[in-house]
């Protein structure tokens, strides 16, 4: 009944929102969005099996919103798309929304092969950075404690370091940068585009703004199908970054209604408040039913609580984003006085409600 009533939750918000245009496959096709502005799909694996990247007309070349993951095939694709779009007017720099693999695994490739800059917000590129230098981390003392804090099994542990340290996708990072601010403008042919920046999902994400025509590139602040992923991770393990997740989302509720929206994954749409309200509801019925599993007088791990989150089998990298969202959802709580947290004598925290 549970799974049911979260399809039939699923179809009523889809049905809520207005999809304008048939989303192009995954070969390097290319939809005309508006002119100088196209829409093409990269693939990807998982279970999503794509990101939206978007190419931008200048006066006297073409800027691109995010790269794709660093695989084979989408390096031919942009080869494909170059012999295309770029012979008559040339690539003139890579936008990358935030740090994550499938938007600027590509990003020093394209940097280097087509001798343009690429822009990012400082904290992205930083993270950035840092990630794909990090694989010395992995498995450090720091690292192995976060998780058996959680709670993970210790067999669970070592599957995810082994995991991660096999990481097919860490990629190398652009030796150096152009840097974006919140609310700078970028004028792109004939249109001006304002840097939004949000936080939750990653540190500065950048979505692109035009006012004048109602046009948000909206990376993955905000999604039609899916909420981004909202994570703790042992970098920051007693960050709030949920709290900071709905203040962007009540940045982006301000737009105007018909506002189009290009996102990274799934199809264009509209009606920007009715999905930041499904979002916002989303992140509410997490934390009620966080709330429903704690009592004050049975504490439970965060790796137990997890299981009342994700219902589903996981995988191990699955297991990460998954602990992940539900540290950041106890942290809000914590935040917000409605927890509290104690360590056991194994040194594993206990959440428990007040």
């Amino acid at each position: 009944m549970g799974a049911m009533t979260d399809r039939s939750r699923k179809l009523t918000e889809r049905a809520q929102l207005d999809y304008p245009l048939t989303a192009p496959a995954t070969d390097g096709s290319v939809i005309t969005i508006a002119p100088g502005l196209l829409w093409v799909r990269m693939p990807m694996q998982g279970a999503l099996g794509h990101i939206n990247v978007y190419l931008l007309e200048d006066s006297d070349g073409w800027w691109i919103v995010d790269t794709g993951l660093r695989i084979d095939k989408v390096k031919s694709l942009w080869l494909k798309l170059a012999a295309e779009y770029f012979s008559e007017k040339p690539l003139k720099a890579v936008i990358c929304t935030h740090f994550h693999y499938d938007h600027s695994g590509q990003s020093a490739w394209l940097s280097d092969h087509f001798q343009v800059p690429v822009y990012m917000t400082h904290g992205e590129y930083f993270a950035m950075r840092v990630f794909n230098s990090g694989g010395a981390d992995i498995g450090s003392p720091s690292q192995r404690d976060f998780f058996h804090r959680s709670g993970v099994p210790e067999d669970l542990i070592e599957d995810i370091i082994v995991s991660c340290s096999k990481d097919p996708f860490r990629a190398s990072s652009p030796p150096g940068y152009i840097r974006l601010f919140d609310q700078q403008s970028l004028q792109i042919g004939s249109r001006q585009w304002r840097i939004i920046v949000g936080q939750g999902h990653s540190p500065e994400h950048a979505c692109l703004y035009c006012e004048d025509e109602g046009i948000l590139i909206a990376g993955d602040q905000l999604l039609p199908e899916i909420s981004s992923n909202v994570l703790v991770t042992d970098i920051e393990p007693f960050a709030n970054p949920l709290a900071l997740w709905l203040q962007s989302l009540d940045r982006l509720e301000k737009l105007h209604q018909d506002t189009l929206i290009l996102p990274a994954h799934g199809p264009v749409f509209k009606n920007v408040k009715v999905r930041v309200h499904q979002l916002q509801s989303h992140h509410e019925r997490q934390l009620n039913v966080l709330r429903d599993s704690m009592t004050d007088a049975q504490p439970v791990t965060a790796f137990q609580l997890m299981s009342c989150l994700f219902k589903r089998k996981l995988s191990v990298m699955d297991n990460i984003l998954a602990l992940g969202e539900t540290l950041a959802h106890l942290n809000w709580l914590m935040d917000n006085h409605e927890i509290s947290v104690s360590t056991d004598s194994d040194g594993i925290s206990q959440y428990c409600a007040k």
